[in-house]
Parts: C-alpha cells; sequence; structure tokens
C-alpha cells in the first residue's frame, strides 16, 4: 500500500501530512513510527492527519514520532492550514480547525503567489491550576520568588493551585519551575544570560523533566533565556519526539509563564532553532495568539 503525503514545516518544527478527509488511515500510531525515522523513513516529528469534523472546517489528529498521540501542536496547526487552502480543500482565510484540545481558529496569510506564508493561531487560554496542566502539585515546594497566582496574575480568574516558580527537584537538582498547559503540559525554567542557549545539554536533562513523576502525562520542558522584555531565547524537548527546533504550544506556554513571572511584555518574540514566533497574550480576553510561518517541503508516496 502507498500513502500519499506532504513533508511541512513551521519554524523547523516537521511533521508528515496527509489528506484523510476522503480516506481511512488505519494504524496511525505504527505508520507515525516508521515515517518518523529519519534515516529509514521520510524524517519528521510526527504525523499529522488532516480529516473531516462535524463541528469545525477539519479536524486535526496529530502523532508524536514514538507513536503516542498528542492534542495539539501550534507549528503543526499553521501547516494544516497551510495545507488546506494550498491544496483546495478550502478558499477561506478564516478556518476553524478541531483538535483534542479544542477547536482552534486559523487566519491565513496568503504571499503574492497566492500560497499561505504565515499564519495566526487563536490558541484560546492558557490553563494554570496543577491538576488541569496536569501536575502533582505535591513535587513541588516553595522557590525563592514566592509568586502568588491571584486574579491579575491569571487573567482573570483565580487559580489557586498554578504552579510559578515553584521548586522541582529533578534528577537531583532544584529547578524553579512554572507549568502551564496550551492543549500539552509544559513546565518552563530559565536559563542565565551568561550561558550559550544553543551548548546548553538539553539531551542530558530533558529526558527527566519528560518522564518526572510529577508529570502523570508527561510534559514538554521548555528552556528559555531572556534576552530582554520582547525577546526570549527557547530550547524544547517534547514527550515523545525529545528536542524538536519548535514548538507552538510551548512558545505560547513559555510567553505566558515568563509574564507571570515578571520578566517579559504580554507580546514578544521567541527565538528558536528553527527561526522565530511572535507571541501575545491578550489579558483582558485570556487569550493567546501565535503568529510564524508555514512551509511545505516537499510532497511524495511512501510503501506502508
Amino acid at each position: 500500500m502507498k500513502m500519499k503525503f506532504v513533508k511541512m514545516q513551521g519554524a523547523g518544527n516537521d511533521y508528515v501530512y496527509v489528506d484523510c478527509t476522503g480516506n481511512q488511515l488505519d494504524n496511525a500510531s505504527s505508520i507515525a513510527v516508521k515515517v518518523s525515522d529519519r534515516h529509514f523513513g521520510i524524517g519528521s516529528d510526527g504525523l499529522i492527519l488532516i480529516k473531516n469534523s462535524q463541528v469545525a472546517d477539519f479536524f486535526m489528529e496529530m502523532y508524536n514520532a514514538d507513536g503516542s498521540q498528542s492534542q495539539m501542536c501550534g507549528n503543526g496547526i499553521r501547516c494544516v492550514g497551510k495545507f488546506v487552502y494550498d491544496f483546495g480543500l478550502t478558499d477561506k482565510t478564516e478556518v476553524a480547525v478541531e483538535t483534542l484540545a479544542g477547536i482552534k481558529y486559523l487566519t491565513l496569510h496568503p504571499g503574492d503567489d497566492g500560497k499561505i506564508k504565515t499564519v495566526t493561531v487563536d490558541m484560546g487560554a492558557p490553563e494554570l491550576d496543577a491538576a488541569k496542566v496536569p501536575a502533582d502539585i505535591s513535587c513541588f515546594s516553595e522557590g525563592s520568588k514566592n509568586i502568588v497566582a491571584d486574579e491579575t496574575l491569571a487573567g482573570g480568574a483565580a487559580t489557586p493551585n498554578a504552579i510559578i516558580a515553584k521548586k522541582l527537584n529533578v534528577n537531583g537538582e532544584d529547578y524553579e519551575v512554572t507549568c502551564v498547559s496550551m492543549g500539552n503540559p509544559h513546565s518552563i525554567v530559565y536559563i542565565d544570560k551568561e550561558i550559550n542557549i544553543k551548548e546548553f545539554d538539553l539531551d542530558a536533562v530533558g529526558p527527566y523533566f519528560e518522564n518526572h513523576k510529577a508529570f502523570p502525562e508527561r510534559v514538554n520542558a521548555e528552556f528559555i533565556q531572556v534576552v530582554d522584555e520582547s525577546n526570549l531565547n527557547m530550547r524544547v524537548w517534547e514527550r515523545g519526539s525529545a528536542e524538536t527546533w519548535a514548538c507552538g504550544t510551548g512558545a505560547c506556554a513559555s510567553l505566558v509563564a515568563t509574564v507571570l513571572n515578571g520578566l517579559c511584555n504580554e507580546e514578544a518574540t521567541l527565538h528558536l532553532l528553527g527561526g522565530d514566533l511572535r507571541i501575545r497574550w491578550d489579558r483582558v480576553k485570556n487569550t493567546v495568539f501565535m503568529e510564524g510561518p508555514a512551509e511545505t517541503v516537499f510532497e511524495g508516496e511512501i510503501e506502508l
């Protein structure tokens, strides 16, 4: 059996996309493992299926490189918007996409050639309640900042069980961690400015965060370096995919966390290994917006 696919990337976060609006694809989890292999497959951070939806324009079904299913991917959903427009599944530039993390609303920005270049995504409200991230708050202790999540910090909704700058012991070392869900669970920590973030040994610490007992569904770990109030450097270890060049939900969660820690403005540029994402947290509406690139790498067929 041959499967048609499109390889796409958003800020270096690359996925294999398959149009399933007219066809069923069985064994998607095992197919994700096969196609994601960078030596024997197509090479990607995972597999995304584009399906019909009864409540939105399309449904995005996503699998990580290890075959586990994920709720959402900010970079991935931008490429979904490009896919459905560029390949003629819609002629709308305002598109609603159903995900396991709810319906997300996309604004597509075509270039002079009529193809989508960038996409703005309404990522919805950040979730700070530890039980809903989810994170086991009993694993954390008070950090040095003693930040209290009140109505102002939480964007209008009291969140007494938020984890903001709390201490967590990871593989024998204490880190001050902030936890945010943007449909996926994220743990955010900060790296000193004196460190070259590109040389930070993420492989040595990422797996311990991902599989820490504090995170019952595992976690995506973001390591942030504050350049100034409008610019943040970011490295990310994604559950099920190891380090990736970008993570859209992670960038959104990191902006929220950094605002809550009093370290940046409510709009900033996140500089990732694969490129830049512009993130804005509308505190009045308690909604996070993400804008970034979406690109097609190549199309092809693979024997399954």
